[in-house]
């Protein structure tokens, strides 16, 4: 698992711990010491913590004109011990929100799990969006069948066209674009 790196193509366009509007804002990385681990494997110095053992993030770009943030996942997304939905919506996604981001591009090809509790959380941010949306790109599709089995895929914008976007070729207002207009079609 230390070789999955998070995105760096976008760093001349964005980088979270250079933005004083981040919660990462300030945060130093490490090239060569890799200290956080998922399961006893090592992980790349450059995923963010978010206070989860199991769950790492990095925020890849954010434009608060537009008001939209992409951010990359990895780990298993677990809920049912870790409660890692109460860690992601409390210490990330509301200090993001309180920037006046709405839209929410999740990547979770590198998601390898998801294990459910309750939906509280969706849901709170489901409402706390209001005009905007949450997409769910690129997930594997055993995890979006956990979503669905535990009924809360309906809080998020996921599958068809969503699942086979090949994001790294787009720089990242295209590829909000290319997701904006996607959810455009569904919602409209």
């Amino acid at each position: 698992m230390h070789y999955v790196e998070p995105h760096y193509n976008w760093r001349g366009y964005y980088i979270a711990s250079e933005d004083p509007s981040s919660p990462f804002y300030g945060r130093e990385y490490s090239e060569f010491e890799f200290n956080n681990s998922i399961y006893n494997f090592y992980i790349h110095p450059q995923w963010d913590t978010i206070g989860s053992p199991t769950l790492f993030i990095k925020i890849l770009f954010t434009d608060y004109e537009t008001g939209f943030v992409i951010i990359e996942l990895l780990g298993e997304w677990n809920d049912a011990i870790e409660n890692d939905i109460m860690i992601l919506k409390r210490d990330i996604i509301e200090p993001i929100m309180e920037q006046g981001i709405t839209k929410f591009i999740l990547i979770g090809e590198n998601v390898l799990n998801f294990h459910y509790s309750d939906d509280c959380y969706y849901e709170e941010w489901f409402d706390e969006v209001e005009d905007g949306w949450i997409a769910m790109v690129n997930f594997h599709e055993h995890v979006i069948t956990e979503f669905e089995r535990a009924n809360i895929d309906h809080y998020f914008l996921m599958g068809g066209e969503l699942e086979e976007i090949e994001w790294r070729t787009y720089l990242p207002q295209q590829f909000f674009d290319k997701v904006s207009s996607l959810v455009n079609n569904r919602i409209g």
